[in-house]
């Protein structure tokens, strides 16, 4: 049986006194493929940052790969959890004046630290490990190629080389085909999921078409609390339709939070 990857209970998020995320329980074996779906604020890139430690929980524990982000971890404790998350943005977060294969060689820095980061001089073998990873996602000959010159799909295509390079435990990609055509993000979804094959992958989805690219299982959320959450093969056209439908008079959240946090919530 695999075990817990992701460990949710009775967690909110609050930011400026707005309760973001909602959620009683919540849990992800390793190895599994999850699609976020939702409308917007509904909690999804909310819940990305949770997993990274970038929103701390007003309440609740979260653990993430055997780590109680609950308890406060360090920022080098920190630092090592994110050397295990890779990360697809939107905005990809590649360097534009560098070259397709030296941020491809970013997802070492794990591996390669001291002057040899700061310098980018980076050994043969993870050079080599670099151009490998270009080549499984078919962009060996962009290797020398600025990020700013590539096209929007060959730029994700980097950033899932980087993942292979990286070989995180965790994959949380944000919308990895936001603004891409129909073939190319195909392409991209399969490229990911081939990337994730050791890993645990949540994505977040707005194109219901490529959900049995990227999941097995889907989470719908609605006003930060969790609408559904079902095997890909129980979400059906209704499900997602009620899903986006506008909100209304939502019944008030069963959090369990101490007196302060409440006030922040209700006031």
């Amino acid at each position: 049986m695999n075990k817990i990857a992701i460990s949710l209970q009775q967690v909110c998020c609050i930011a400026d006194g707005r309760a973001l995320l909602d959620v009683s329980t919540l849990s992800i074996r390793h190895g599994e493929r999850i699609a976020i779906v939702g409308h917007n604020g509904a909690g999804k890139s909310t819940l990305l940052r949770l997993l990274t430690g970038f929103m701390p929980a007003a309440h609740g524990k979260v653990e993430v790969l055997g780590r109680d982000l609950s308890t406060g971890e360090s920022p080098q404790e920190l630092r090592t959890l994110r050397c295990e998350v890779g990360q697809i943005h939107q905005g990809l977060h590649l360097v534009g004046r560098l070259s397709a294969v030296e941020n491809v060689m970013i997802g070492s820095l794990g591996r390669v630290t001291g002057w040899r980061s700061w310098v980018r001089h980076f050994p043969a073998d993870e050079v080599t490990n670099a151009e490998a990873a270009l080549h499984a996602v078919g962009l060996l000959a962009r290797a020398q190629t600025r990020a700013d010159k590539l096209s929007g799909g060959e730029r994700q295509k980097v950033a899932i080389a980087r993942l292979l390079v990286q070989q995180p435990k965790l994959i949380l990609a944000d919308e990895p085909t936001a603004a891409l055509d129909p073939a190319a993000a195909g392409e991209v979804c399969h490229l990911l999921a081939q990337a994730a094959r050791n890993s645990t992958l949540i994505s977040i989805v707005h194109n219901p078409s490529l959900l049995p690219l990227l999941a097995d299982r889907v989470i719908g959320l609605r006003s930060g609390r969790i609408a559904f959450d079902l095997p890909l093969s129980a979400v059906d056209d209704q499900k997602l339709t009620n899903l986006y439908r506008p909100d209304e008079a939502a019944p008030a959240a069963p959090w369990q939070l101490p007196e302060s946090a409440r006030r922040a919530v209700f006031s």
